[in-house]
């Protein structure tokens, strides 16, 4: 049997940034179940670990094998790799391989843009289609890629650029600028000044607080991974309107609100906690004065939803058919 190949330039001639963040949203629109995802599969290899993130729809079921090697950059090498395989629900033939380290950069932002555009389309003073002033934390893949993801689907202001090595954060805002972005290097100090900030850091101590930024932004926390690790200090998680892509996977594995308060604490609803789909799917009600966060770990539906997405528009140029034809 043949399987087709997909790799990162046909994933990315496929699908734009927008586009992957409309499959998210749509998913989530359409009643994707979060709680009931399948959680992630951990294993421990002697240079890092094995990550499976297995899932399944009505039309296809896929898992996404990844391996995190914490000493790769040392080594001018990529921490995670990533492949994505895909097979049809019904007969489980598999389908396609899909190259999983790009994948993962196209929909770890799709998700959080989307979380970011709903959060700013509930801010309690009116809702707000644009990022006056747009402030990331961290200098890496993620941290370009959701500049990028956010100005592809909303107006982007001012872009300021924090990282710890001063000469990689000039490289990403000259690399922003060159293509028209008004991007900077900048401060922590300077959080307290941005409507939106994200942090894709791999800080395991807290890289922002409740008084670091102003009482109405949005704080969108994807960097830090694993229960030991957060980016986000106690007093704003429990200060914020809070949203995470599930419940169950963030009293797992998030950091950022285990490190707040406890699993116990958190199911006795000391706080309300809403996930993706009833802020995409129904919208909440912020609360005035008060910063939302939206604090992601990654999870399995998601490749999928992406994964779909991407053979869907490669349906055509192999059968004829339009991408609304597509099965």
């Amino acid at each position: 049997m043949s399987v087709p190949v997909i790799d990162a330039a046909a994933i990315a001639s496929a699908l734009t940034r927008a586009d992957a963040v409309a499959a998210i949203e749509e998913a989530l629109r359409a009643g994707q179940d979060v709680e009931a995802d399948t959680p992630r599969l951990f294993r421990q290899l002697g240079a890092g670990e094995f990550l499976l993130m297995p899932a399944e729809s009505s039309a296809h079921a896929g898992v996404k094998v990844a391996t995190v090697a914490p000493g790769n950059p040392a080594r001018g090498l990529p921490k995670i790799h990533a492949w994505y395989l895909l097979f049809d629900a019904q007969t489980l033939q598999p389908a396609a391989l899909l190259e999983g380290t790009y994948l993962t950069i196209l929909r770890t932002p799709a998700v959080t843009a989307a979380a970011i555009r709903a959060l700013l389309r509930a801010d309690s003073s009116g809702a707000r289609d644009g990022i006056d002033r747009l402030l990331v934390m961290g200098t890496g893949p993620q941290a370009e890629a959701h500049v990028r993801t956010l100005a592809d689907i909303l107006p982007v202001g001012r872009v300021d650029v924090v990282g710890r090595n001063a000469e990689r954060a000039a490289a990403l805002a000259d690399r922003l600028a060159a293509d028209g972005m008004e991007a900077r290097p900048g401060s922590r100090e300077a959080a307290r000044e941005a409507d939106v900030i994200v942090t894709a850091t791999s800080s395991s101590a807290p890289v922002l607080d409740l008084d670091d930024v102003a009482p109405d932004a949005v704080v969108a926390a994807i960097g830090a991974h694993g229960p030991d690790h957060r980016e986000l200090g106690a007093d704003l998680v429990r200060g914020a309107d809070l949203v995470v892509e599930a419940r169950a996977s963030a009293f797992r594995e998030s950091g950022n609100l285990l490190q707040a308060r406890s699993v116990d604490g958190w199911k006795a609803g000391l706080q309300h906690v809403a996930n993706l789909r009833e802020l995409v799917g129904d919208g909440i009600e912020r609360r005035p004065g008060r910063p939302a966060v939206y604090a992601g770990v990654g999870m399995s539906w998601e490749d999928l939803a992406i994964a779909e997405k991407i053979m869907r528009r490669l349906a055509p140029h192999r059968s004829g058919h339009s991408e609304e034809g597509a099965s």
